[in-house]
């Protein structure tokens, strides 16, 4: 419903290509495999998000960039709301609200447009895409993003749907159960707020609240577009972490964390919680591995191996993909959460392919 906003302010053909096709279409990707068949292009994206894997291909077998292809196909997920993870009517805050975050980067210029906890705005990836063509900036955030988005002319929508008010008031019965507070009164992992620091820190209590969290809430569609010249472009939408704290901004809007692109080496996005990813800048640091030489799978299982050292604990896996057009994933493995799977079209394929990585 619309409502007024401005309340507030190197292989050959033949024989050896069909080999290759029947084998991608017959194993799925192990975790200690090797890097996904080359190709070009390419399209990688997280999860199995079939509708924009095929949206991103379409537009770059149309003619369009490797740019277009990553906003139609993260624009496709956040019409279809995604797993309830992307777009609008999904993972209110602790106060009801759907907020957006999203990003999009162009490997060849290193641009970035992100944006975060956007508001009454849909198409939080069309906003990114806006960042870098009119503005000097990379990221803007908050209210006064979706005051930038209204003058480029998006339309402002009601975000909350009947499905977020009732993840909100489940919530709400349940003693606002799981939350992301700690080192509060009165007890978060036992009621609602609002809170008030406590005097004494308690680095257990946050260690069992994360163990609470569902892993389901923090899923992101990242794509990872390389078209047929090798030039890379990535991006990433969510609507963020459910009942997360109002104006928290995870890994998915920042570049480097949520997504990373240098069309010299290739790409790389992440999803999982963002709280804990973002810390290590996985994205940039697999597209480094993959500049040494480092196949991508390899690249990915080494990002998530780093963050393993210091949270053993957390959720979260990484897509990676090099200018050849091979690519690999990987995960960490927790209980609830052993394998991963992601999409992939390329000239092997002719439908996009979901793939299953074993977590490690």
């Amino acid at each position: 419903m619309m409502y007024e906003c401005s309340r507030r302010a190197a292989m050959g053909f033949g024989a050896r290509r069909a080999l290759r096709f029947l084998l991608l279409l017959l194993l799925p990707v192990s975790g200690a495999a090797g890097a996904g068949l080359a190709a070009l292009p390419l399209v990688v994206n997280t999860w199995a998000f079939r509708k924009a894997t095929e949206t991103a291909w379409y537009t770059l077998q149309s003619g369009g960039s490797e740019l277009d292809a990553v906003e139609r196909g993260c624009g496709q997920c956040e019409t279809d709301q995604c797993d309830g993870s992307v777009g609008f009517g999904g993972s209110p805050d602790e106060h009801g609200e759907t907020t957006l975050d999203a990003m999009i980067m162009d490997g060849n210029t290193i641009e970035v447009g992100a944006v975060a906890d956007l508001r009454r705005i849909k198409n939080a990836i069309g906003v990114a895409r806006k960042v870098i063509k009119h503005t000097k900036h990379t990221l803007l955030v908050g209210e006064s993003a979706s005051l930038f988005a209204e003058s480029m002319g998006f339309p402002c929508e009601d975000l909350t749907t009947q499905n977020s008010l009732s993840i909100y008031l489940k919530w709400l019965n349940q003693n606002c159960q799981p939350n992301y507070w700690k080192n509060v009164i009165p007890d978060a992992s036992k009621s609602c707020g609002p809170y008030k620091q406590a005097k004494q820190l308690n680095s257990e209590e946050w260690i069992n609240s994360q163990k609470r969290i569902n892993i389901h809430n923090h899923d992101t569609i990242g794509m990872i577009v390389i078209g047929g010249s090798g030039n890379v472009a990535v991006g990433t939408s969510t609507n963020g972490a459910v009942h997360k704290i109002q104006g928290r901004v995870g890994d998915s809007p920042i570049a480097g964390a949520g997504a990373y692109a240098d069309s010299t080496t290739g790409g790389a996005a992440a999803t999982g919680d963002g709280d804990i990813m973002m810390r290590f800048l996985p994205s940039y640091q697999a597209v480094e591995y993959m500049r040494t030489g480092t196949d991508p799978t390899t690249a990915c299982q080494k990002v998530i191996s780093r963050i393993q050292k210091y949270v053993p604990y957390f959720f979260g896996a990484v897509i990676c993909a090099n200018t050849t057009g091979s690519y690999g994933a990987a995960c960490n493995k927790v209980p609830g959460f052993t394998q991963f799977h992601f999409m992939v079209y390329s000239p092997l394929l002719n439908q996009p392919s979901e793939q299953v990585v074993d977590c490690i």
